[in-house]
Protein backbone atom coordinates (compact mmCIF):
# COMPACT_ATOMS: atom_id res chain seq x y z
CA UNK A 1 0.00 0.00 0.00
CA UNK A 2 1.04 3.29 -0.64
CA UNK A 3 2.79 5.38 2.33
CA UNK A 4 0.66 8.33 2.79
CA UNK A 5 2.69 11.67 1.39
CA UNK A 6 2.25 14.08 4.22
CA UNK A 7 0.30 17.00 4.45
CA UNK A 8 1.86 19.88 1.71
CA UNK A 9 2.59 22.93 3.25
CA UNK A 10 0.74 26.25 1.99
CA UNK A 11 2.50 27.57 -0.98
CA UNK A 12 4.44 24.00 -2.05
CA UNK A 13 1.86 23.74 -4.72
CA UNK A 14 4.57 24.45 -7.69
CA UNK A 15 7.58 22.23 -5.37
CA UNK A 16 4.41 19.18 -5.72
CA UNK A 17 3.60 19.85 -9.35
CA UNK A 18 7.74 19.43 -10.30
CA UNK A 19 7.71 16.48 -8.65
CA UNK A 20 4.78 14.92 -10.24
CA UNK A 21 6.61 15.96 -13.53
CA UNK A 22 9.64 14.60 -12.49
CA UNK A 23 7.99 11.07 -11.77
CA UNK A 24 6.37 10.97 -14.68
CA UNK A 25 9.90 11.75 -16.57
CA UNK A 26 11.36 9.06 -14.23
CA UNK A 27 8.75 6.57 -15.20
CA UNK A 28 8.82 7.05 -19.19
CA UNK A 29 12.22 6.80 -19.28
CA UNK A 30 12.15 3.52 -17.19
CA UNK A 31 9.82 1.64 -19.34
CA UNK A 32 10.52 3.40 -22.52
CA UNK A 33 6.72 3.83 -22.85
CA UNK A 34 4.20 6.42 -22.40
CA UNK A 35 1.73 3.60 -21.67
CA UNK A 36 3.32 3.45 -18.34
CA UNK A 37 2.87 6.78 -17.80
CA UNK A 38 -0.35 6.71 -16.14
CA UNK A 39 -1.79 9.11 -13.35
CA UNK A 40 -2.34 6.20 -10.59
CA UNK A 41 1.42 5.06 -11.42
CA UNK A 42 2.70 8.59 -10.97
CA UNK A 43 0.58 9.24 -7.98
CA UNK A 44 1.99 6.59 -7.02
CA UNK A 45 5.37 7.10 -7.29
CA UNK A 46 4.76 10.84 -5.81
CA UNK A 47 2.84 9.67 -2.48
CA UNK A 48 -0.32 11.41 -3.59
CA UNK A 49 -3.53 10.43 -4.40
CA UNK A 50 -4.48 10.40 -8.26
CA UNK A 51 -7.13 13.09 -7.12
CA UNK A 52 -4.56 15.47 -6.50
CA UNK A 53 -2.75 14.98 -10.04
CA UNK A 54 -5.66 16.30 -11.48
CA UNK A 55 -5.48 19.28 -9.76
CA UNK A 56 -2.31 20.08 -11.30
CA UNK A 57 -2.95 18.69 -14.90
CA UNK A 58 -6.05 18.17 -16.70
CA UNK A 59 -5.70 14.72 -17.91
CA UNK A 60 -2.47 12.81 -18.31
CA UNK A 61 -1.79 14.06 -22.35
CA UNK A 62 -1.30 17.86 -20.22
CA UNK A 63 1.40 15.98 -17.88
CA UNK A 64 3.18 14.30 -20.97
CA UNK A 65 2.65 17.59 -22.47
CA UNK A 66 4.70 19.12 -19.08
CA UNK A 67 7.37 16.67 -19.41
CA UNK A 68 8.81 17.84 -22.76
CA UNK A 69 8.58 21.02 -21.22
CA UNK A 70 10.77 20.19 -18.89
CA UNK A 71 12.96 18.38 -21.56
CA UNK A 72 13.23 21.23 -23.37
CA UNK A 73 13.80 23.38 -20.37
CA UNK A 74 16.98 21.19 -18.98
CA UNK A 75 17.92 21.16 -22.36
CA UNK A 76 18.42 24.67 -22.81
CA UNK A 77 20.00 24.69 -19.95
CA UNK A 78 22.80 22.31 -20.85
CA UNK A 79 23.25 24.13 -24.20
CA UNK A 80 23.68 27.59 -22.02
CA UNK A 81 26.10 26.13 -19.99
CA UNK A 82 28.03 24.71 -23.05
CA UNK A 83 27.79 28.01 -24.72
CA UNK A 84 29.18 30.16 -21.68
CA UNK A 85 32.51 27.80 -21.62
CA UNK A 86 33.60 28.79 -25.31
CA UNK A 87 34.25 32.33 -26.72
CA UNK A 88 34.75 31.46 -30.40
CA UNK A 89 31.16 31.49 -32.21
CA UNK A 90 32.61 28.37 -33.89
CA UNK A 91 33.52 26.63 -31.06
CA UNK A 92 30.11 27.25 -29.27
CA UNK A 93 27.93 26.49 -31.98
CA UNK A 94 29.68 23.08 -32.28
CA UNK A 95 29.93 22.69 -28.76
CA UNK A 96 26.01 23.53 -28.25
CA UNK A 97 25.71 20.90 -31.30
CA UNK A 98 27.56 18.16 -29.06
CA UNK A 99 25.50 18.82 -25.90
CA UNK A 100 22.31 18.40 -28.15
CA UNK A 101 23.58 14.71 -29.25
CA UNK A 102 24.73 14.31 -25.38
CA UNK A 103 21.68 15.09 -24.29
CA UNK A 104 19.89 13.22 -26.31
CA UNK A 105 21.83 9.63 -25.87
CA UNK A 106 21.69 10.59 -21.75
CA UNK A 107 17.86 11.20 -21.89
CA UNK A 108 16.80 9.20 -25.39
CA UNK A 109 13.32 7.87 -24.00
CA UNK A 110 11.72 11.22 -23.43
CA UNK A 111 13.88 12.79 -26.48
CA UNK A 112 12.22 10.03 -28.48
CA UNK A 113 8.69 11.14 -27.43
CA UNK A 114 8.93 14.69 -27.35
CA UNK A 115 9.81 14.56 -30.72
CA UNK A 116 7.33 11.51 -31.95
CA UNK A 117 4.46 12.73 -30.36
CA UNK A 118 1.52 15.32 -30.89
CA UNK A 119 0.95 17.93 -28.05
CA UNK A 120 -2.87 17.66 -26.34
CA UNK A 121 -4.02 20.18 -28.92
CA UNK A 122 -2.71 18.19 -32.32
CA UNK A 123 0.25 20.51 -32.70
CA UNK A 124 3.65 18.25 -33.46
CA UNK A 125 6.07 18.77 -30.19
CA UNK A 126 9.28 19.72 -33.29
CA UNK A 127 6.72 23.04 -33.95
CA UNK A 128 7.31 23.73 -29.77
CA UNK A 129 11.03 22.92 -30.33
CA UNK A 130 11.23 25.50 -32.75
CA UNK A 131 9.85 28.21 -29.82
CA UNK A 132 11.90 26.94 -27.42
CA UNK A 133 14.91 29.19 -25.54
CA UNK A 134 17.36 25.84 -26.64
CA UNK A 135 16.65 26.65 -30.15
CA UNK A 136 16.98 30.25 -30.14
CA UNK A 137 20.53 29.72 -28.42
CA UNK A 138 21.30 27.56 -31.41
CA UNK A 139 19.93 30.70 -34.10
CA UNK A 140 22.25 33.20 -31.73
CA UNK A 141 25.42 31.41 -32.35
CA UNK A 142 24.78 30.62 -35.85
CA UNK A 143 23.93 34.33 -36.14
CA UNK A 144 27.21 35.05 -34.84
CA UNK A 145 29.02 33.22 -37.64
CA UNK A 146 27.09 35.12 -39.95
CA UNK A 147 28.55 38.35 -38.10
CA UNK A 148 32.27 37.14 -38.28
CA UNK A 149 31.37 36.35 -41.81
CA UNK A 150 32.15 32.48 -41.32
CA UNK A 151 28.90 32.06 -42.69
CA UNK A 152 27.66 34.27 -45.66
CA UNK A 153 25.12 36.62 -44.95
CA UNK A 154 21.50 36.71 -46.63
CA UNK A 155 20.36 38.72 -49.24
CA UNK A 156 19.59 42.24 -48.29
CA UNK A 157 16.80 42.52 -45.69
CA UNK A 158 16.50 38.83 -45.03
CA UNK A 159 19.53 38.28 -43.10
CA UNK A 160 16.93 36.81 -40.04
CA UNK A 161 15.74 34.07 -42.44
CA UNK A 162 19.59 33.22 -43.69
CA UNK A 163 20.18 32.26 -40.05
CA UNK A 164 17.23 30.93 -39.01
CA UNK A 165 17.24 28.35 -42.54
CA UNK A 166 21.52 27.81 -40.70
CA UNK A 167 20.00 27.34 -37.93
CA UNK A 168 17.87 25.08 -39.18
CA UNK A 169 20.30 23.08 -41.23
CA UNK A 170 22.35 22.68 -37.67
CA UNK A 171 20.04 21.00 -35.64
CA UNK A 172 18.89 19.10 -38.58
CA UNK A 173 22.18 17.46 -38.82
CA UNK A 174 22.60 17.31 -34.53
CA UNK A 175 19.47 15.72 -34.62
CA UNK A 176 19.70 12.76 -37.31
CA UNK A 177 22.98 11.97 -35.69
CA UNK A 178 21.43 11.99 -32.22
CA UNK A 179 18.57 10.08 -33.21
CA UNK A 180 20.85 7.27 -35.14
CA UNK A 181 22.19 7.19 -32.58
CA UNK A 182 19.70 6.27 -30.63
CA UNK A 183 17.94 4.03 -32.94
CA UNK A 184 21.54 1.95 -33.97
CA UNK A 185 23.70 1.51 -31.11
CA UNK A 186 25.65 -1.16 -32.20
CA UNK A 187 27.00 0.96 -35.28
CA UNK A 188 31.18 2.38 -34.73
CA UNK A 189 30.42 5.64 -33.52
CA UNK A 190 33.52 6.29 -32.01
CA UNK A 191 34.98 7.30 -28.47
CA UNK A 192 33.44 9.97 -27.23
CA UNK A 193 31.02 10.55 -30.10
CA UNK A 194 33.64 10.79 -32.63
CA UNK A 195 31.48 10.14 -35.88
CA UNK A 196 29.14 12.92 -34.28
CA UNK A 197 31.95 15.54 -33.95
CA UNK A 198 33.28 15.08 -37.39
CA UNK A 199 29.05 15.81 -38.77
CA UNK A 200 29.22 18.76 -36.97
CA UNK A 201 32.26 20.08 -37.90
CA UNK A 202 31.71 19.10 -41.61
CA UNK A 203 28.08 20.74 -41.48
CA UNK A 204 30.27 23.77 -40.49
CA UNK A 205 33.03 23.69 -43.25
CA UNK A 206 30.11 22.98 -45.77
CA UNK A 207 28.22 26.44 -45.04
CA UNK A 208 31.16 28.12 -45.14
CA UNK A 209 32.58 27.02 -48.32
CA UNK A 210 29.50 26.20 -50.44
CA UNK A 211 29.44 29.75 -51.38
CA UNK A 212 33.10 29.74 -52.47
CA UNK A 213 32.25 26.72 -54.86
CA UNK A 214 29.12 27.79 -55.92
CA UNK A 215 25.55 26.95 -54.66
CA UNK A 216 24.74 24.95 -57.82
CA UNK A 217 28.47 23.06 -58.07
CA UNK A 218 28.24 19.80 -59.71
CA UNK A 219 30.80 16.74 -58.54
CA UNK A 220 33.81 18.06 -60.70
CA UNK A 221 32.89 21.89 -59.58
CA UNK A 222 33.84 20.22 -55.89
CA UNK A 223 36.33 18.09 -56.64
CA UNK A 224 38.15 21.00 -58.59
CA UNK A 225 37.60 22.97 -55.74
CA UNK A 226 39.08 20.99 -53.25
CA UNK A 227 42.03 19.73 -55.38
CA UNK A 228 43.20 23.98 -55.77
CA UNK A 229 42.26 23.99 -52.05
CA UNK A 230 44.96 21.12 -51.23
CA UNK A 231 47.06 22.54 -53.70
CA UNK A 232 47.04 26.08 -52.51
CA UNK A 233 47.58 24.15 -48.70
CA UNK A 234 50.80 22.61 -49.77
CA UNK A 235 52.13 25.51 -51.38
CA UNK A 236 51.99 27.10 -47.80
CA UNK A 237 53.34 24.68 -46.21
CA UNK A 238 56.08 24.34 -47.89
Amino acid sequence: MMAPRPRSSRGSGEQLRGEIIDAAMVLLAEHDSADAVSVRAVAEAVGVTPPAIYLHFADKEALLDSVCGRYFERLDVALGDAEDQHEHPLDRTLAMGMTYVRFALDNPAVYRFAFGNPGDDGTPMVDEALQTTAFGRLAGAVGSLVDLGWFPPGPPGHDDVSVLQMAMQMWTVAHGVASLMIAKPALPWGDDLQVAESVLRAACLGNALLPAVGEKADGADFVAFVRDTRAAHREHAE
